[in-house]
């Protein structure tokens, strides 16, 4: 619990209104796009398909909050693509990587401005990716109703309990952007959450690219042709499973890649003696394009094969685990001092990277970060300075 913030009493939130009829939709936006910001949610299926299935987008204005039904048959959402677009309004989103892959799969483009309440609260001392709920606990005191976390929201009709669980979403998002904001502007960091924005403002961020999929898979083998054809099968995988829509594990598993990496079949039958590959598939279309790909990986030069990241590489260079042990140590001691998340000021690949090359060029080391924790963590790296227990907490020494 943070001291410092009012607690709030429940204020009296308007009742929300359901909206299924395009010319509904484009006259309570447009109304909407006079406020300063909005605070904005989503409700979507994901189970099933590659693509999220958007079943409700939640708004909360000062005065109204709109729950559009995006699965009303006829609903043109034109509007809200406008609403998204409006660099007049911003958009306040908490934890909002899933909302943006919706909007730029169905919009082609990122709402703009964008503020994002888990970023920012990492910012201002609320811990690693905070929940909204226990944000919302932190901030106001409220407690959030999780009875229809686990909903099925593309299920009609929704009921009133289930329309009142998705509008607290954006009511107590209000509040807390509110305190957040304010808190952020006393200790001078609005600025620290700006640049963070910039990853959720480009939109590769939420594109997969099917030929790095591969690197994700782990392969435990240094074997340049293995690889090559990993990383074949692994973006014949993603694009298949975009175009029949179907999440890519219900298509085809990751050990089943693997060992289609490792066996390189050249026939539907030899495919079928993978473990996870039906006959079905090994004969169909996915099954031809798998077969494709080993083909033509097994035919790139050498040269154009992969290799495995330095980092994963057996013979690359280790960090010392004690000095990994100190950064870490001086990373969570700096992160109190200052009251920010450690997540969001280094994380392992970076004081790994740190350890092994302090002159390098390190997300740590620049920016804000670098005020917080990099000034402090190339001294140590330096022999500059010296760790030691005063008092209980760790005490950073000059030597």
């Amino acid at each position: 619990m943070k001291a410092d913030m009012a607690r709030a009493s429940s204020p009296a939130f308007p009742e929300p209104r359901l909206i299924s009829t395009t010319d509904d939709l484009a006259t309570t936006l447009t109304r909407l796009r006079a406020e300063p910001y909005l605070t904005i949610d989503t409700e979507f299926m994901r189970e099933r398909t590659y693509w999220p299935e958007l079943c409700l987008v939640q708004i909360g204005g000062a005065q109204e909050v709109v729950l559009i039904d995006t699965m009303a048959e006829g609903l043109d959402l034109a509007p809200l693509a406008e609403l998204m677009a409006d660099t007049s309004v911003l958009k306040v989103f908490h934890a909002s990587r899933q909302d943006l892959e919706i909007f730029l799969h169905l919009f082609d483009a990122l709402p703009t401005p964008l503020f994002d309440t888990q970023v920012a609260a990492m910012v201002a001392g609320y811990g690693d990716q905070v929940g909204y709920d226990s944000l919302v606990g932190s901030i106001t005191g409220h407690a959030i109703d999780k009875s229809h976390r686990f909903t099925d929201w593309s299920v009609r009709p929704l009921s009133a309990a289930q329309l009142t669980y998705a509008a607290g979403d954006v009511t107590w998002l209000r509040l807390v952007y509110e305190r957040l904001v304010k808190k952020l502007e006393q200790e001078k960091r609005l600025d620290w959450v700006a640049a963070e924005m910039a990853v959720l403002t480009d939109p590769a961020t939420f594109r997969a690219d099917p030929e790095k999929q591969w690197e994700r898979l782990r392969a435990r083998t240094s074997n340049r042709r293995m690889l090559g054809i990993l990383r074949a099968v692994a973006a014949l995988r993603e694009r298949e499973a975009q175009r029949v829509n179907v999440p890519r594990q219900r298509l085809l598993k990751d050990e089943s890649l693997l060992e289609i990496a490792a066996t390189a079949p050249t026939t539907p039958d030899a495919l079928t003696r993978v473990r996870g590959v039906s006959r079905g598939l090994a004969e169909g279309r996915t099954g031809q394009g798998l077969l494709d790909a080993v083909r033509q990986a097994q035919a790139l030069p050498d040269a154009e094969l992969p290799r495995l990241p330095k980092n994963r590489s057996k013979d690359a260079p280790r960090a010392s685990a004690a000095l990994m042990a100190l950064l870490k140590v001086l990373l969570t001691s700096c992160c109190e001092e200052h009251d920010v998340a450690p997540k969001l000021v280094a994380s392992m690949e970076d004081l790994e990277a740190l350890a092994l090359d302090p002159s390098a060029p390190n997300p740590a080391l620049s920016g804000w970060r670098k005020a917080v924790f990099g000034d402090a963590a190339l001294a140590l790296c330096n022999g500059e300075i010296a760790l030691a227990v005063k008092g209980g907490k760790v005490d950073i020494l000059n030597r």
